[in-house]
């Protein structure tokens, strides 16, 4: 689709440029109840697992041990360099999959599966081996499935990506964030572009066929000109896939964010800059604009179902597997399926403790309502699609779309009145600079927005 930057005013995005969720879900992570408990997502497992179920399983697992800090991370992650720490938790992950994987009913197939963190890559080959071997008898993973991995180069040996091929990974992300080493040095994350391009090249020689890089902009001493030098870099290794994610500085939310200089950060203004010559790079050199972080070539997989209005987000991000129930493994990991959100302790010890007493490490949940369904359809169609047929969602919903959503339409108007939104009979279409608003545009359909925004800072800034 190119780039979305014709004329843009920055003065206009910065106007904009408000805390907001990413709507990885509907209803977000705040909304999630404590009074949901290990029993009930036991019983909705139950419950959505009949013979006649035919759904297909997407797996997510979360790795939470990293070897170093990084003081830019927005993840859920413990540092520690004990191997036993780390063997322990592995114990546990597969007694949690052998807790959940004799209630999926038999005939169910996983089609893609995630290991995120922390660092997956922060295993030893060897635990690589064992976990993956496990979850490859309790789940019936089709051939054809996505199986991707997120790793860290700064620890890796080819043994380790040799173990993920042979357990069947296909797909691989890693984290760039930037190749200068002032910028690596401010951040704690000295990574050189040698060590960088050894395991991309392992990664191809092992025939992983779907590469993902990951950069950050506004990290401290980022200028225009510096992040274009790793913008460059990066389109030579030719990726299928590039995801540029906004620094989120939310030291109140992650402490050991402060340890980040405030006066070292580019302004709004600079990080508006890059963001723009980061995209308009990209998109010159054949990469599409998805949407929000990312970018993929145009034969990637993400292109071709945004073009085919089958794209989806979960809390992966942008996913190509629409429709499959999600089961997430590991501390702090969350589980999406039917109407049901179930969240797992976020600490270990939480975590830890539900298991040995033998209990699903179940935090806290949610049962969607008829009304969430519906927002949540309207968000992800236009995240997505970056448009909505309005026609479609009030057959499929049995709404008047102008009656049921005026307070939103009223709120979308602003967005309309600076061009950065069509609306005409039975279509909402995103164009222009409003595709770098995405996360505001959902917002105007987010029933809970106002009240979460009444409580403490929880949301990154949108811009």
């Amino acid at each position: 689709m190119g780039s979305p930057f014709s004329q843009v005013d920055f003065d206009l995005l910065k106007k904009y440029d408000r805390p907001g969720p990413r709507y990885t879900s509907y209803p977000t992570a705040p909304v999630f109840k404590d009074t949901f408990t290990a029993e009930d997502y036991r019983e909705e497992i139950l419950a959505t697992n009949t013979p006649e179920t035919v759904t297909d399983l997407s797996l997510y697992f979360h790795f939470p041990f990293c070897d170093t800090l990084c003081y830019f991370c927005g993840c859920t992650m413990l540092i520690t360099r004990d191997r036993n720490r780390i063997e322990e938790n592995v114990r546990y992950m597969k007694r949690e999959i052998d807790m959940i994987a004799p209630h999926i009913a038999q005939g169910r197939n996983v089609v893609q599966l995630h290991w995120g963190g922390g660092t997956p890559t922060h295993l030893s080959p060897e635990q690589i081996r064992d976990i993956a071997g496990h979850i490859r008898s309790s789940f019936t993973i089709v051939p054809n499935a996505e199986i991707g991995v997120e790793v860290d180069p700064r620890e890796l040996r080819r043994e380790h990506l040799e173990a993920l091929r042979e357990a069947g990974f296909n797909r691989m992300s890693m984290g760039v964030q930037d190749f200068e080493s002032n910028v690596q040095e401010a951040v704690n994350r000295i990574q050189p572009e040698e060590m960088t391009y050894q395991v991309y090249s392992w990664a191809r020689e092992l025939g992983f066929h779907s590469i993902n890089l990951d950069l950050i902009y506004g990290l401290p001493f980022q200028t225009l000109e510096s992040f274009a030098r790793t913008v460059r870099k990066v389109i030579e290794y030719s990726p299928e896939r590039i995801a540029v994610f906004n620094y989120a500085h939310v030291p109140w939310l992650k402490p050991h964010q402060k340890l980040i200089q405030p006066e070292s950060l580019p302004t709004p203004e600079e990080k508006l800059a890059i963001l723009k010559q980061t995209i308009e790079l990209f998109c010159a050199n054949g990469y599409e604009y998805i949407g929000m972080d990312h970018f993929a070539r145009p034969d990637d997989e993400l292109a071709i179902a945004q073009k085919e209005k089958t794209l989806y987000r979960n809390f992966q991000g942008y996913s190509t597997r629409a429709g499959a129930d999600l089961y997430g493994f590991g501390m702090s990991s969350i589980s999406h399926f039917q109407s049901v959100y179930a969240q797992n302790h976020k600490t270990l010890p939480e975590y830890y403790g539900a298991l040995d007493s033998g209990r699903l490490p179940t935090h806290v949940g949610y049962r969607m309502t008829a009304d969430d369904i519906l927002r949540k359809h309207v968000i992800m169609r236009l995240m997505c699609d970056l448009e909505l047929d309005t026609r479609t969602v009030e057959q499929k919903y049995e709404i008047v779309f102008a009656d049921y959503f005026a307070d939103s339409l009223a709120l979308l108007n602003q967005f309309t009145d600076e061009g950065m939104v069509t609306v005409s009979d039975g279509r909402i279409a995103i164009v222009g600079a409003g595709r770098l608003l995405l996360r505001n545009i959902a917002m105007c359909f987010d029933a809970y927005l106002d009240a979460m925004m009444k409580t403490k800072p929880i949301f990154s800034r949108t811009v």
